[in-house]
């Protein structure tokens, strides 16, 4: 009997595994009124760009005196 909990027990601690692994997503505000979506937060670099990866996975850069703001969307 014990054998028949311990499988459905097993995947439903993956599956709240799984969940609590998403990534955040930021809205990156441009200064021409432009609003870029990121899967994951932004980084800086040394050469004045934004690093970022959009909704499509590419990775992008954006010159940061071109940022306005970067903020955290909420879930």
């Amino acid at each position: 009997m014990k054998k028949f909990l311990i499988l459905p027990l097993a995947a439903l601690l993956g599956m709240a595994a799984l969940t609590g692994c998403t990534s955040t997503s930021y809205a990156i505000h441009t200064n021409d009124g432009r609003t870029i979506i990121s899967d994951g937060k932004p980084a800086e670099s040394d050469a004045g760009l934004l690093a970022y990866t959009d909704a499509n996975g590419v990775k992008q850069q954006i010159n940061k005196t071109d940022v306005k703001s970067v903020s955290e969307v909420p879930k």
